[in-house]
């Protein structure tokens, strides 16, 4: 593919560079203004990586530590973002299903109904609500066993490594392949009990009853397929987590990569294929570590040259550029970067980043640049970081 050549020039380039500075082709005296942007007395540029690189010609433009690792924070999304459009399509859709475990006799379902989630993070109540409908529509009124909420698609891990203690419910809501409504009612219930809860009221609503009380269970191989819920497309959903750095979302589609791949439903699983998509892409994966999807772990690790080959990647696929670039917000006007930017309105879609130890910002400059600035600190001094990286986009912007 186009991208692949384009990304194996750029790293060339970047090796040829020494990955600090900017390449001999390019302005001196820009690149020392650019330094001078990141330069923060509060966030030393030893703590500080960046890369900018011609959409068009490949070029960089300017490098300092770009081959280094950092913690990406909400960078982190990216590579998630660009593996799940690669592997699963931007046409992709999750799905939900009802299945009934036992026989019809005339309006009653003689046994259980088992809903088996997986891994739509946008599963809401009236979503059961229409599947309590199918059920109403296909003429059975009474179910004479119970509902089972089925989470088998995913691990029963509710978190990812390198969390702090309180991050579920805070920054994410628990994981789980059968998750309703962002399992608002958790820990007092887990988020398939609670699902199933909700269906049993749904299907009440719909004019169905359900003799027994909501339970936990697995579909077995035999059981039938009553009804089906699927999600909107896999754009729409990549646009949403890049938009609003929606970290349940990330970590959902990351274990949604694993279980899609045949391995696991599992974070581990599913950082496999986002490094093998990486590495087939021609993005280079030496110092990465995906330790989650959302960028909340202390143990991820990305580094600036990998989010740009992310980004160029993205660029120059016919296929996937306008899905990968809609997801990214838009400088003073939606998502995170609402209230960025103003004198570059419209311009620059980024994504931003944020933790007490790192600060990222990267992103595209109209149809010239792709650039990433990594900021890390123990902790990291927010404020003047984001200052920095405001200077840096803008004198490149003005320079292109």
């Amino acid at each position: 593919m186009r991208y692949r050549t384009a990304l194996a020039s750029l790293m060339v380039a970047l090796v040829c560079a020494g990955s600090v500075g900017a390449r001999p082709s390019a302005a001196p005296a820009l690149s020392t203004r650019l330094t001078r942007a990141l330069a923060s007395k509060y966030v030393p540029l030893s703590h500080t990586g960046a890369i900018a690189v011609d959409l068009e010609s490949g070029d960089v433009v300017y490098a300092h530590l770009s081959m280094t690792s950092f913690v990406p924070a909400s960078n982190e999304k990216l590579p998630l973002a660009w593996a799940a459009l690669v592997r699963l399509g931007p046409a992709y859709r999750f799905h939900t299903e009802l299945y009934g475990v036992g026989t019809r006799q005339g309006t009653t379902w003689d046994g259980d109904l088992v809903l088996k989630g997986f891994g739509d993070p946008t599963l809401t109540s009236a979503d059961l609500d229409d599947l309590a409908g199918q059920v109403a529509r296909a003429g059975i009124r009474e179910i004479s066993g119970r509902v089972r909420g089925d989470e088998s698609f995913y691990d029963r891990i509710r978190d990812a490594p390198g969390w702090k203690q309180g991050f579920v419910p805070i920054e994410s809501p628990p994981l789980s392949s059968l998750i309703v409504d962002r399992a608002i009612g958790w820990p007092a219930l887990s988020p398939p009990l609670l699902a199933a809860k909700a269906l049993t009221a749904a299907l009440t609503k719909a004019g169905v009853q359900v003799e027994g009380r909501p339970g936990l269970g697995l579909a077995p191989a035999a059981a039938v397929s009553l009804a089906e819920d699927r999600s909107e497309t896999l754009a729409n959903i990549v646009r949403y987590m890049n938009h609003e750095s929606d970290n349940f979302t990330a970590e959902m589609l990351l274990k949604q990569l694993g279980a899609v791949s045949g391995a696991a439903g599992s974070t581990a699983a599913g950082a496999h294929v986002v490094v093998a998509a990486l590495a087939e892409t021609g993005v280079p994966t030496a110092g990465l570590v995906i330790a989650d999807g959302s960028g909340l772990s202390s143990l991820d690790r990305l580094t600036p040259a990998s989010i740009v080959g992310v980004l160029h990647a993205a660029w120059l696929s016919q296929t996937l550029r306008q899905p990968f670039v809609r997801s990214l917000a838009v400088a003073s006007m939606n998502g995170t970067m609402r209230h960025r930017l103003p004198q570059l309105k419209g311009l620059v879609r980024a994504k931003t980043g944020t933790t007490d130890l790192a600060t990222a910002l990267s992103g595209l400059i109209g149809n010239r640049y792709a650039f990433a600035v990594l900021e890390n600190g123990s902790p990291v001094a927010y404020w003047a970081a984001r200052i920095a990286q405001d200077r840096f986009v803008t004198l490149l912007a003005k320079a292109g």
